[in-house]
């Protein structure tokens, strides 16, 4: 099973990357971030037609993740359990079904936390903390379990072009840091790590400053294996070219391939 994440930066604007994407990837599963529509603006019929299962949960001008799958979705939940105030719509959980057994699949739009000293960065480290607790009752259920998305976070100065010039960034504060290393270290696997070690490779280049063609870019899209995923993880990528066409969203996809059959 092939499953990816993609901050799409606008589904309306994207769409066509999207299913243009989906053909030349054959991915399974694909977690979408920052979709900024409502549900019913999803457009439901063109990924049907693309062959693809969704499950949807979005709001409009911000935020919004979704689902796309092209095998059956189950126990579909929206939004992180921990404070039912909460209304933004930035988690949503799926059970994946297909006839190698089950992966229950997250996709995740993490706060962005800036400027921190708003109360926009104790909302991220707080909601941070919602997922690690979350991701210790997934645990506990022994499942198989992918958590995709954007996290915002960058884990290391490995992942990051300047480590100096974005210290002092919510993305990059050790405060970050430490709240992404306590849900990492619950017993999950950084897929992209797994399987490669070479640093300074990146999901995201910002588009202001030739970013993209200085290569100044960082890694804050990840997909985070629960262990009974992890067993079976055969490879993992980022699909960088994707970031050359035209009008691109400013991250990149991101999959990973486990072998349910083996």
């Amino acid at each position: 099973m092939k499953i990816a994440s993609w901050n799409v930066n606008s589904l309306k604007v994207r769409q066509q990357h999207v299913l243009d994407w989906l053909k030349e990837s054959d991915v399974d599963v694909v977690c979408l971030q920052e979709i900024k529509l409502v549900d019913e603006k999803f457009p439901t019929k063109a990924f049907e037609e693309a062959g693809y299962n969704l499950a949807v949960h979005g709001q409009p001008t911000y935020n919004g993740v979704a689902i796309i799958s092209k095998h059956p979705l189950e126990d579909v939940r929206r939004g992180l359990p921990g404070d039912k105030s909460d209304d933004q719509a930035r988690y949503l959980e799926a059970a994946i079904s297909c006839q190698d057994g089950i992966v229950r699949v997250a996709s995740i739009y993490l706060p962005n936390g800036n400027p921190v000293d708003t109360e926009k960065y104790p909302y991220k480290l707080k909601w941070m903390e919602r997922l690690r607790k979350h991701a210790v009752k997934l645990l506990a259920a022994e499942e198989r379990f992918v958590l995709a998305g954007d996290y915002n976070v960058i884990p290391t100065a490995d992942d990051v072009h300047d480590a100096e010039a974005w210290s002092g960034d919510a993305l990059f504060r050790l405060e970050t840091r430490q709240a992404f290393r306590k849900i990492v270290n619950l017993g999950l696997t950084d897929a992209y790590r797994a399987c490669h070690t070479e640093p300074h490779q990146y999901t995201f280049w910002d588009y202001q400053g030739g970013a993209y063609r200085k290569n100044h870019g960082i890694r804050i899209d990840h997909l985070l294996l629960s262990p009974q995923a992890a067993d079976y993880l055969q490879g993992c990528a980022i699909d960088q070219y994707v970031r050359e066409w035209e009008k691109p969203s400013d991250h990149v996809p991101i999959w990973c391939e486990l072998e349910l059959a083996a």
